[in-house]
């Protein structure tokens, strides 16, 4: 036993066609080295899903195992379980390492011989748990550990040209599986069934628009009636009935990139309480998405929208922000927070900046117009001003259906 390895490099077969080019991965680690150097850190660990995919490539599955990437001035290395094999090194840009379970701690010991004893460390702040810290104060005894979870926020919240080409893709994906699911709406039918049909049309048209893509974590929230309350309900086996109000929510997943559609429907009629919210909310949605712009402060805009709802007596039946920013992220992980619109974030809109219009309004059950209202377009901020990519239509002249 002990001649077993703690680690080693298994750089088995070729390396995989990644989301992005070799030059965006670099331009990615710059900007990392150079928070690392206005920070004064000899390096850093990153530990989350979404920014270990940010700078590396390599989407982890953990099943309880740490992984993580360390970065130096000098290099960049992702450190996988030895469970993936050679997958981390394949999806990946640049070096891997592979640690082994032959003992405990084997991948701190791995950070430690990357990262260095007695060193300034950057951390995400805002994923390293407790436990963990503890690991990295055993192993490495740095001299200081710096949280630098926000300037990496930042840093992703600024999408290149090739994000806003992939992030692109993803919502004309996200749109077809919007049709199919219209396709399937019909008395009787159950949510999941509605949902599987949503699912299965992106996870084809993605496999034939990326061929060398990651397939996994696509997926679709169709909710009915009471279910469309809350925007992240789950699906359940409720069968469809006549009048029923429908939450569509489309989440194509291509290599670690989220984008979403989301619209509110009616199965066959909508009485005339509802058509009144819903034409509201579709109302406040367009209203929304003409504020967002270069320069506009996502605190304002929500605001804006505040009073627009408020003038019609119906602020007390929204639910949550009025949008958030796209990139690496998904129900899983990945939140960029600095960038929502919400009463609490002053982030100014910038040129590269990709954020949702997404108002919701929840009118209780017993009350006329009972259900959950969303709309919910993507904006890639330009120069000049934004440009909405989602095509799926919204409102009730489209969306009254089976």
């Amino acid at each position: 036993m002990s001649d077993r390895p703690t680690s080693y490099r298994f750089h088995n077969g070729e390396k995989a066609p990644l989301p992005f080019a070799p030059e965006e991965y670099e331009t990615r680690l710059a900007g990392l080295r150079a928070i690392l150097a206005e920070r004064g850190l000899d390096a850093c660990l990153l530990t989350s899903m979404h920014n270990v995919a940010y700078y590396s490539g390599f989407l982890y599955c953990s099943f309880g195992r740490p992984y993580g990437l360390v970065v130096t001035p000098e290099r960049a290395v992702t450190i996988g379980a030895g469970i993936d094999a050679g997958q981390p090194w394949r999806r990946c840009h640049g070096d891997a390492i592979t640690y082994t379970d032959w003992a405990r701690d084997n991948f701190w010991r791995v950070v430690a011989d990357l990262a260095g004893h007695g060193r300034r460390i950057g951390v995400e702040g805002d994923h390293l748990t407790l436990e963990a810290r503890g690991k990295l104060d055993a192993f490495l005894a740095p001299v200081e550990v710096v949280p630098i979870h926000a300037e990496t926020m930042h840093q992703r919240m600024r999408k290149s040209p090739a994000e806003i080409t992939l992030i692109r893709a993803g919502a004309a994906v996200a749109d077809i599986g919007g049709y199919a699911i219209r396709d399937a709406i019909r008395e009787g039918a159950r949510e999941i069934d509605v949902a599987m049909a949503g699912r299965d049309a992106m996870e084809t048209a993605i496999a034939e628009r990326f061929p060398d893509a990651e397939y996994r974590d696509t997926w679709v929230w169709f909710q009915s009636g009471l279910n469309t309350d809350g925007a992240h309900n789950p699906v359940t086996a409720r069968r469809l009935r006549r009048g029923d109000i429908l939450s569509l929510n489309t989440f194509p997943m291509i290599s670690g990139y989220y984008t979403a559609l989301e619209r509110t429907l009616f199965v066959g009629e909508v009485d005339d309480a509802s058509r009144a919210i819903w034409e509201a909310n579709v109302a406040a949605h367009e209203f929304g998405m003409s504020l967002l712009k270069p320069g506009a402060r996502c605190s304002d805009v929500t605001r804006q929208i505040n009073a627009f709802l408020a003038e019609r007596d119906l602020l007390d039946l929204r639910t949550f922000g009025y949008g958030h920013s796209f990139g690496v992220l998904s129900h899983y992980y990945g939140r960029e927070a600095g960038l929502e619109l919400r009463e609490d974030v002053d982030t100014v809109l910038e040129p590269g900046m990709v954020v949702s219009m997404e108002p919701m309004l929840t009118v209780p059950e017993g009350q006329p117009g009972a259900g959950g209202y969303r709309e919910h377009d993507i904006l890639v901020i330009g120069e000049d001003g934004a440009e909405n990519i989602t095509g799926y239509p919204y409102g009730p002249a489209f969306n009254v259906v089976g």
